[in-house]
Formats: structure tokens, sequence, C-alpha cells
């Protein structure tokens, strides 16, 4: 989530709902499929279509101009300074992957892709990889416990230190960009907040909490954003089922109203 723009992909084709004016902007006539990420200057960014990964700016001027091909790939997360591109593709011997894109943005409309980087590759499923605020870490979830299950691995020697986030279930995960807090969605569609810490090359994750008793609503793609403030998500809700005609689905702001009066009076 870029300030007061919000990316939607509902009906396949990118577009910015301006949520001061009220206003939609149409990225791009072609289609856009998997996730839609803003690249850290909130000016650009990047959007799939199949196996393609395109740039373009936030007002689209100028088009769209493809980044990556390849047999399928969907963007997730920029690092801080924008030169790196998280992302994950599938294949047919390691199932999905997560994989680095270098970006040279020394001029920001018109970036150079360098040669895609593999950052975790084994026969579980890695999907989803979020960065850091600062860089240092990568948020992901894998299956690799039999069950999907949110964990934090260092960057960019993945090797180095690696931890189990989530307990019972995670799908998708969000860094605050302004607290030391993780946050992550259940399996039953709640949201989590997990409070951490760094000492020195280790990462210290304190026990997940719940971060709001409402459930949102999953359609089967990506159903949540956290707001810059880091007090505010945007959430799918439900349509009405007694309403009459073309059913259509929501954007909520959910806030934890509990947490933060918490942090205002201990």
């Amino acid at each position: 989530m870029g300030g007061s723009w919000r990316l939607s992909a509902a009906t396949r084709v990118p577009k910015i709902y301006d949520l001061e004016r009220e206003t939609i902007t149409r990225l791009t006539s072609n289609p856009g499929g998997g996730n839609l990420v803003w690249a850290p200057d909130g000016k650009h960014l990047v959007f799939g279509n199949g196996g393609n990964l395109f740039w373009v700016r936030s007002d689209g001027v100028g088009g769209p101009q493809r980044l990556l091909n390849r047999p399928y790939s969907a963007a997730a997360s920029f690092s801080p300074d924008g030169h790196s591109l998280a992302y994950f593709e599938t294949t047919a011997d390691t199932g999905f992957d997560l994989w680095v894109l270098p970006l040279d943005i020394t001029d920001p409309d018109h970036p150079n892709a360098g040669t895609p980087q593999p950052f975790l590759r084994t026969s579980a499923d890695e999907v989803f990889p979020q960065f850091s605020p600062d860089g240092r870490w990568i948020a992901y979830r894998s299956d690799e416990s039999g069950n999907n299950e949110i964990w934090v691995q260092s960057f960019p020697d993945g090797a180095k230190s690696r931890y189990q986030i989530s307990a019972g279930g995670g799908s998708y995960v969000l860094w605050s960009k302004n607290r030391r807090e993780l946050f992550y969605e259940t399996p039953d569609h709640r949201i989590m907040v997990v409070d951490y810490r760094e000492d020195g090359d280790a990462f210290i994750a304190a026990k997940p909490r719940l971060w709001s008793e409402r459930q949102i609503f999953y359609p089967g793609v990506w159903n949540l954003d956290l707001a810059p403030d880091g007090k505010r998500f945007a959430v799918l809700t439900a349509p009405d089922a007694a309403s009459s005609g073309r059913s259509s689905f929501h954007v909520t702001m959910l806030f934890n109203y509990f947490d933060e009066l918490k942090r205002m009076i201990p």
C-alpha cells in the first residue's frame, strides 16, 4: 500500500484507487494476474501477467516495461533500496521457490533487470517473500513441516539463520515499516502479530498474539495489506448475501484499537 493509493487487480487489469479523491486509474489495458507490488519510491510498481513481470509508473505514463519472463513467476516485495525484487516461481523439479531479481534503477522510469538469483530452492513450496524494513531478512511461507507456516530467513545469506514464526499455520505475511512487528494471516483468516528484535545476527521473535478478532474474507487471493502507519489494514469483506443484483467485494480499513490503547497507556 502506498500512502493514499490502493492497488486492485480484481478485474485482472491493474488499477489504482485514490483513497482521498475516490477515483480509479487504469495503469494498462493489459491483463495483470499475480501480485501487485509498490516500488519504494511510491511512483512505480510491478505487476504480473503469466510468467512475465512488468514495471510501470503509478500514473500509467509510458506503459509497462517487461522485467522478467519465466515459466511462472509472481512479484512479492522490494528491498528497501529498490535494487532487489523478491519473487517466487515454480518448476517441475522443486515446485515453488524464492528468487531475487537485481535491478538497476539509476533511471527509475527505465530500470535494467539483472540475472535472477535463487534465494531458497528446496523440495518444499516457498512463496510470498517479504523483505524486512532494514533489508536484512526475508519472511515467507513454506510447507516444509507439512503445514503452511511463516518463516524468516537472513538476506542475502539465506543459509546463515532461519526461524519459524507462526504456530498453527500461516498464509500471508507482512512487516510493519515503522515498528518491530511482523503480521501474518491464520488459516481461519484472522490477523496475528509478532513482536521481534534483532541481536547481532539473531532474529528473536516473541509469541504470536491475535491482532484482531475479526475474520476477514478470503476469495482465494491475497486479501490484506498494511497501511504505512502500521496501525491499519486494508482487508476484503464478503459480499452482502442478502443484496440483490450483482455482488461486489469491498475494501475495508481494519483498526486494532485495543492494542493501540495499551501502547498509549502502559
